[in-house]
C-alpha cells in the first residue's frame, strides 16, 4: 500500500507506459486531454530504443522517456504501468514491474499460455500488488447496458452466444508464432471473454477447429463452448476476412446484439431499439484503431480499483483471466498451435 499512498491520499494516478507502439499510443491518447489531470497523469514512457520513447513522449507531452524498461520500474513517481508490448514480452515485463511493487495493467492476452498466466497471477497475489489483464471491453458502458438488459429479463433465459471477430491482418504480431501470433490470442480472447461474462465465468467444454498459416499460427478458428443447462457459445475468428464482428445474445424471449462488440458504442435491444453511447472526447492526437477513445473507461476503472486498495479488478478478475487462458490454450492446441513457451 505504501506504493499507492499518493492515490489513496486523493492524488492523481501516475501512469507509466511500457512500449511505444500503436496500442500504447491509443491508450495514452485516451488519457491525455480526455481524463481530468487531477485524476490521471502520464508521467513516463519506456521503449527498447530511447529515440522511440523520446518521440512518444514529445507527442504526448510526457516528462520522462527511458530507453530501458527497468528504468521505468525504478521510477518512484510511477504508480501503475500499462504494458502495450508484443505478447511474448508480457511475462518478463509484468514480472519486473510487480517485483518493483508497481501496479500493472497488461494488454491481453496476459501471457501466451496458461503456465505463464498462472506464474504471473501467483506472483501478483503473493506480492499483493494490483494486476489486471487489459480486457477493455469489460469497462464499456455498452457492456454494462447489455448485462442490465439480460439481468432485467429482456431476453429471458440466455441459451446461446454467437460472436465473431475478423479482419484481414498482415502484421507480424498476429502472423508469426515467435511473436505469440494467432487469431485466438489476438482476437478470440475478446469473443471468449464475452461468452464468459454472459455465462457467469463457468469453465465450459472446449471444441475447436481451424486453419494454420505457414508459421504454425491459427489464421482462423471456430470454437464451440458448451456450458451447463443447455447453454452454448459459437465463436469464430479470422485474420483473412472481415467478419460481422457482432455479439448476439439469444434467450428464450428475445435477442440483444452488440455492434463492433469489442469496443461497442451501440446495443440493439430485444425490441429492436438502438441504444448508443458517446465516445470519450478531448484526445489531442488521432487514434490508430476503432473507438480507441474507449480506453479512457479502462484507465478510469483502474484508478477506481486502486483507490479502493483492490489488488484485482472486479470487472475482470485474475481467476477469470486464468479461466480464459485455459479456454484459449485448449482451443489452440486442438487446432495445432504450439508455442516455444509451451515446452
Amino acid at each position: 500500500m505504501d506504493k499507492l499512498k499518493n492515490i489513496l491520499a486523493g492524488g492523481p494516478t501516475r501512469w507509466g507506459i511500457a512500449s511505444a507502439g500503436l496500442i500504447s499510443h491509443d491508450f495514452t491518447n485516451s488519457i491525455v486531454g480526455v481524463l481530468p489531470t487531477e485524476e490521471h497523469m502520464v508521467v513516463a514512457v519506456a521503449a527498447r530504443k530511447i529515440e522511440d520513447a523520446e518521440s512518444f513522449a514529445a507527442k504526448h507531452n510526457i516528462e520522462k522517456a527511458y530507453g530501458d524498461y527497468q528504468e521505468l520500474a525504478n521510477d518512484e513517481k510511477v504508480d501503475v504501468i500499462y504494458i502495450g508490448s508484443i505478447n511474448t514480452a508480457h511475462l518478463s515485463l509484468a514480472k519486473m514491474y510487480l517485483e518493483a511493487g508497481k501496479s500493472v495493467l497488461c494488454e491481453k492476452p496476459l501471457c501466451v499460455n496458461l503456465k505463464q498466466t498462472e506464474e504471473l497471477v501467483n506472483l501478483a497475489r503473493s506480492k499483493k500488488v494490483f494486476l489486471m489483464e487489459a480486457v477493455w471491453s469489460r469497462c464499456l458502458p455498452s457492456y454494462k447496458a447489455m448485462m442490465k438488459a439480460i439481468d432485467d429479463g429482456e431476453v429471458g433465459e440466455v441459451k446461446q452466444v454467437i460472436c465473431n471477430f475478423g479482419f484481414p491482418i498482415t502484421t507480424d504480431r498476429v502472423n508469426k508464432k515467435e511473436m505469440g501470433g494467432g487469431t485466438i490470442l489476438d482476437l478470440g480472447i475478446y469473443t471468449i471473454q464475452l461468452a464468459q461474462l454472459v455465462f457467469g465465468g463457468e469453465m465450459p467444454k472446449v471444441t475447436a477447429a481451424g486453419h494454420l498459416n505457414e508459421t504454425g499460427c491459427d489464421e482462423s478458428a471456430s470454437i464451440i463452448l458448451t456450458y451447463s443447462d443447455g447453454r452454448t457459445a459459437s465463436l469464430s475468428t479470422s485474420c483473412k476476412v472481415q467478419l460481422p464482428n457482432e455479439a448476439v445474445i439469444v434467450g428464450t424471449k428475445g435477442t440483444v446484439k452488440l455492434i463492433n462488440f469489442w469496443t461497442s458504442i451501440e446495443l440493439i435491444h430485444a425490441d429492436g431499439r438502438s441504444e448508443k453511447f458517446d465516445l470519450p472526447s478531448g484526445a489531442r492526437n488521432p487514434f490508430n484503431f476503432l473507438n480507441s477513445a474507449n480506453f479512457a473507461h479502462e484507465a478510469a476503472h483502474v484508478r477506481q480499483c486502486l483507490m479502493k486498495g483492490a489488488t484485482e479488478s472486479d470487472l475482470i478478475s485474475l481467476t477469470e483471466t486464468l479461466t480464459i487462458a485455459n479456454i484459449m490454450e485448449q482451443a489452440r492446441k486442438q487446432i495445432g498451435v504450439h508455442y516455444p513457451q509451451d515446452d
